[in-house]
């Protein structure tokens, strides 16, 4: 771990939250976030999380009231230490699918309301469950870029570690939650969307000791849909694909969906993980658009990108996760 964190203060890492925040932003700053009210957060460890790293200080909410989207203000979390998640169930008509959202923010922080809260507001409409985790950040990605780790190390960082023990959490309780067990996805944007990769590749080995019950449930996504999902790859003449992502046929069907004008990610993160799904056989269905940008979560925008939730409901589908009558 000390080798962990000496690599964490040496490397410079995160290049996808470039342009979200800056110095000169206003930004209005409180403690803990707190879901709406008739929400609670869960704790999704029972005591101190393993692997557990110093972060600059005590977890803040931020408000940035100056870089709007859609004419919106947006709102992040940081130096979190105490991940937690919180369960959005739909009102009326289930269908029994749940989904895990991972928002985005470089790993550094969390876009909790553009890629988080917002999301699980359009999926509880749609009569799923919405599964909000806010994960450790701070956290340490692998990065091909600074040469930290070597290509054949396995990554452990707390973040993945946060999505394998919420998946299990959320197949142990799934029953109470009215969940089918055998549809639980994931969805994550940026930063999330390559926690996606990871967890749809590495959910056959936890990478902390086993705490309870709820360890023994599978962590395999049943689906995953990744938004302009980045760190998948590695820049060059070639789409060769995060050696941390060893995407197999068991990886499970994937939606992606990015804009050729995204300057922060860029397109090829897509592209490549969809050729190495597409050369192992797994069902994936990817969309990209002219213009869009980076960032821009589920808000309406006159830009076709924005119909890209109605897309992913039509390929939910298609792959018998909802009817369509849904």
């Amino acid at each position: 771990m000390n080798q962990t964190l000496s690599i964490f203060a040496v490397c410079v890492l995160f290049a996808f939250s470039a342009g979200r925040t800056s110095a000169q932003t206003p930004i209005a700053q409180t403690k803990v976030w707190q879901p709406s009210p008739g929400h609670t957060q869960i704790a999704i460890w029972p005591a101190t999380p393993p692997d557990a790293q110093p972060v600059p200080g005590p977890e803040s909410v931020q408000t940035d009231t100056k870089s709007l989207i859609a004419g919106k203000p947006t709102t992040s979390v940081t130096n979190v230490t105490r991940p937690t998640m919180t369960v959005y169930s739909p009102a009326k008509n289930s269908t029994g699918v749940a989904v895990v959202v991972f928002p985005g923010g470089g790993f550094e922080e969390l876009a909790i309301d553009l890629e988080g809260t917002e999301v699980c507001g359009w999926l509880t409409s749609r009569g799923i469950t919405c599964v909000l985790l806010k994960y450790r950040v701070p956290s340490l990605p692998y990065d091909w870029r600074c040469d930290c780790r070597p290509h054949n190390q396995m990554i452990s960082m707390p973040s993945l570690e946060d999505a394998q023990r919420t998946m299990g959490l959320v197949r142990f309780h799934a029953a109470e939650w009215h969940i089918d067990s055998h549809k639980i996805g994931v969805l994550g944007f940026s930063a999330g969307g390559y926690l996606i990769a990871e967890i749809s590749t590495h959910y056959d080995h936890r990478f902390y000791k086993p705490v309870d019950a709820a360890d023994k449930e599978s962590c395999r996504p049943d689906f995953a849909v990744g938004v302009y999902p980045g760190h998948l790859w590695v820049s060059g003449g070639t789409y060769k694909l995060n050696p941390n992502v060893p995407v197999t046929r068991q990886t499970p069907p994937t939606f992606l969906v990015q804009a050729e004008d995204d300057n922060v990610d860029g397109v090829n993160q897509s592209v490549a993980y969809y050729i190495a799904l597409k050369d192992a056989g797994v069902p994936v269905e990817m969309h990209l658009y002219a213009h869009g940008g980076h960032a821009f979560g589920l808000r309406r925008t006159n830009l076709p990108i924005t119909e890209w939730p109605l897309l992913v409901e039509k390929w939910l589908a298609t792959i018998g996760m909802i009817s369509t009558s849904n």
